[in-house]
């Protein structure tokens, strides 16, 4: 069966736009697939890192700490986007985090420098940045040193 000519067109027309579709579609899946994925390897990475003892000890001091508490207000929360690397091996490793906190009065970062030796976290920097503070809060600070 033949269309007449003025047919032609629209066919030519219907057929580019199922192309056309077709390719945003796959565009689409792959790029849910790319996100996807990267959020599942960053909240492992997230997990990994907030299921540690070092992250659970830092946050357990902030928490405690009465400057940091009059500064940012209580409850202390620890943040999503927790930056930084943690390296054990067996008893032995170190650590450096960037911790965002927030509590109702404000916003900060905790930032942990440590060391594992023997299987002991010792926490050689301990400081709390608060959002428009000129100066860091060191939770490692005994009274009048």
């Amino acid at each position: 069966m033949e269309y007449p000519e003025t047919e032609q067109p629209k066919k030519k027309k219907r057929t580019g736009l199922w192309i056309g579709c077709g390719l945003v579609a796959l565009v689409l899946l792959c790029v849910a697939i790319v996100v996807a994925t990267a959020t599942g390897i960053a909240a492992t990475v997230f997990g990994t890192i907030k299921s540690s003892d070092v992250y659970k000890q830092a946050i357990a001091e902030v928490g405690s700490h009465p400057e940091v508490a009059a500064a940012l207000g209580e409850p202390i929360e620890a943040g999503w986007l927790v930056s930084g690397s943690i390296s054990v091996d067996n008893a032995a490793g170190e650590a450096s985090l960037a911790i965002p906190i927030s509590g109702p009065k404000g916003k900060g970062t905790l930032y942990v420098e440590a060391t594992k030796s023997a299987g002991i976290w010792t926490m050689d920097v301990m400081q709390v940045e608060v959002d428009g503070r000129p100066e860091r809060i060191d939770l490692l600070k005994k009274d009048g040193r």
